[in-house]
């Protein structure tokens, strides 16, 4: 009994450890352009000993973060729904919001690849880099990935990323620039390119991620993540299809920090 007792007692103190690891979430707004807001989700691990991730959702990419942390849209989202696991590898972990300006349909869409876009996350990563003092790194999903390539490939040093991470990447659109048509040359920093096999999406087949790699040819490391496993249902350019890694997550992520962190 006595024995059972402080096996118990070493469990409870293992759980209260875990969940006094990191600070509660927090929601912050930071200026950026003039008159114009960027929200943030913020989880903060207690000692971030990796890195910092800006987690940037598809879709539309509005997800309207209430003061106490809840959203009214795109909580479903691979990265959104992730952010947990992310935190629990030790990373300062940001969900950005779309700006104050681009709180209603069509939120971001047609707004991805643009100097005011590139503004916003430019303030968003000096902020991380300030309040985090770690590397920062863009991790994109889907849309989110047109948003992260636009940024590498406009923005350099102090004022970029010092890592990209592109998943289920928009590798062919009819309506815009795909991210492998962007000038991927001058990226100059590490990149992974985490896809699903079976990702079905139409605009993210698997055998162009390959190619996207290729095409960063100055980047000082680079690989394709290839994912299988996991179900689908629904979309298969939604969340919960084989493109938003479900049932995968938690897999997806601890591959993702481990390769960030050199492992």
């Amino acid at each position: 009994m006595r024995r059972l007792q402080h096996c118990l007692a070493a469990l409870l103190f293992l759980v209260c450890s875990a969940a006094l690891a990191q600070d509660p979430a927090r929601v912050v707004d930071i200026p950026t352009r003039p008159g114009v807001t960027q929200r943030l989700l913020v989880l903060a691990p207690a000692a971030p000993t990796k890195a910092a991730v800006i987690l940037l959702p598809g879709g539309q990419g509005g997800l309207q973060i209430f003061p106490n942390g809840s959203m009214n849209r795109g909580d479903g989202n691979f990265l959104v729904r992730s952010r947990q696991h992310f935190a629990a590898q030790g990373l300062f972990v940001v969900v950005a919001d779309a700006p104050s300006d681009r709180q209603s349909p069509p939120y971001l869409a047609g707004f991805r690849q643009t100097p005011e876009h590139a503004a916003d996350l430019k303030a968003v990563i000096a902020w991380t880099r300030e309040t985090a003092k770690v590397p920062v790194w863009l991790v994109g999903t889907s849309r989110g990935t047109q948003s992260a390539g636009y940024l590498a490939t406009e923005v350099s040093g102090p004022e970029g990323p010092d890592g990209l991470v592109f998943t289920s990447t928009i590798l062919t659109d009819p309506r815009g620039r795909a991210v492998p048509a962007m000038p991927l040359e001058r990226i100059r920093i590490p990149v992974l390119v985490v896809h699903h096999e079976q990702d079905g999406c139409s605009l993210c087949p698997y055998p162009l991620a390959a190619t996207l790699v290729d095409k960063l040819v100055h980047a000082p490391r680079k690989q394709l993540l290839s994912i299988s496993g996991g179900s689908s249902r629904g979309d298969p350019c939604e969340a919960f299809a084989y493109h938003g890694f479900n049932g995968m997550e938690a897999e997806v992520v601890n591959r993702v920090a481990a390769w960030m962190a050199g492992n």
